[in-house]
């Protein structure tokens, strides 16, 4: 961990044990309530036909009451490092978390350099609710709870690449912040899973195809089921100023069910034939996890959804790179991915609404990045951006904000 961030964690878990100057205020003005949604791998052009189709009624609801639009990604995107750059606004040479592994190491949250928007919300006395959240493990301290998500190790998965433990199988760190609220989610939430199911090995795959995917695919359904019973819970008991929660089997079937033609580099009708709706159906599934979170909200409340980058079939040009056809762990078949080095070939997605931002606002082109996320968050709450972040707040989603962008 950079000095500087060390330095911040250690006044953060200090004043945590002490009541907030703010918290002793009744008179004291409500922050905002704003509530983060992070979908790994979403992007525009998959979901447009199923928004077209009525099969994301939820997600359609943000849109016409908000703005949307892609979000630009960095180069050779992936989870850990998109996800880091967001919670920093800052590259990810500079933040230390340049991809799954860094020095030969997972990354963790221990190798952060640059001040992470939970530290910086909690340091303004700002409650903070995250769970499932991706590059959050171990746990640190926050003015409120931490629950980790993609990277957390475990039993049976050392090296945390992929894995999906149970919250009692976690090994190697703190997966919950408070330790006391681990037990509490045990009891009322059961021994969920932190991460997606891990996808089967070709050689689990050769000769049981559509048995082995159907099984994968019903675990998934069990995850999704358990993060969003999760997530009910944490919004009604554990209500927080900000809360940002996460899931990643999108991203995960989309690896290796993305529903390709027969002509597209990789297409195996074995696998790829089995399946077809499996991808799409992963976003009304994802659809209906957001109806959860709607549901325990007002029109008070700013709903923020972003992807950390979209997903794209295999090119035939690029059959040479070692990673082309396989998955982090070189065991799955894979079709599709992300980690192109023109990070504008795979877009994220971003979607906003809440009090003062337009309604039905398409941002075009790419007027909002990975990096303007939490100085727009810190905007909301009235503090100051951080000289060393690198974004910009987007002010053309909110009525009174100022339509010019400002130069990074």
């Amino acid at each position: 961990m950079g000095p500087r961030f060390t330095l911040l964690a250690a006044i953060i878990c200090l004043s945590l044990t002490f009541p907030l100057a703010g918290q002793t205020q009744s008179t004291s003005k409500p922050k905002p309530h704003v509530v983060v949604i992070g979908v790994n791998g979403m992007e525009l052009d998959v979901i447009r036909p199923l928004l077209l189709k009525g099969d994301m009624p939820n997600l359609a609801k943000v849109i016409k009451k908000g703005a949307y639009g892609k979000l630009r990604t960095v180069s050779s995107p992936n989870c850990p490092r998109v996800y880091s750059t967001i919670f920093t606004s800052t590259k990810p040479e500079e933040h230390g978390v340049t991809g799954f592994l860094v020095g030969g190491i997972t990354a963790n949250t221990n190798m952060l350099k640059e001040e992470p928007i939970w530290s910086i919300l909690s340091k303004h006395d700002v409650s903070v609710g995250m769970a499932n959240v991706p590059a959050t493990f171990p746990v640190m301290p926050v003015n409120g709870y931490m629950i980790s998500g993609m990277l957390t190790r475990g039993k049976n998965c050392e090296d945390g690449v992929l894995c999906a433990p149970k919250l009692s199988e976690v090994e190697g760190g703190a997966a919950v912040y408070p330790e006391s609220m681990k037990p509490e989610l045990l009891k009322n939430v059961g021994d969920f899973y932190i991460d997606c199911e891990r996808m089967p090995s070709a050689e689990q795959l050769r000769g049981h195809e559509a048995e082995v995917i159907d099984s994968w695919l019903k675990r998934v359904d069990v995850i999704r089921e358990q993060q969003t019973k999760l997530f009910d819970y944490l919004l009604k008991n554990h209500p927080t100023d900000f809360t940002w929660l996460a899931q990643s089997c999108e991203d995960r079937t989309g690896h290796w069910l993305y529903p390709i033609a027969p002509y597209n580099v990789g297409y195996n009708p074995k696998i790829n034939g089995v399946r077809s709706d499996a991808f799409p159906n992963q976003y009304i599934g994802f659809d209906k996890v957001l109806g959860t979170v709607l549901n325990n909200i007002d029109d008070n409340t700013y709903v923020i959804i972003v992807s950390d980058h979209g997903i794209k079939p295999l090119r035939e040009f690029e059959e040479t790179d070692p990673h082309a056809h396989m998955d982090h762990e070189k065991t799955t078949p894979v079709i599709a991915k992300h980690d192109f080095a023109d990070g504008d070939d795979v877009p994220g997605s971003f979607f906003a609404m809440g009090p003062g931002i337009k309604h039905d606002l398409r941002l075009m082109g790419f007027e909002a990045s990975v990096y303007d996320v939490a100085p727009t968050i810190l905007h909301i709450y009235g503090i100051a951006q951080p000289e060393q972040m690198r974004g910009h707040v987007l002010t053309q989603i909110f009525e009174s904000g100022d339509s010019k962008v400002a130069k990074k």
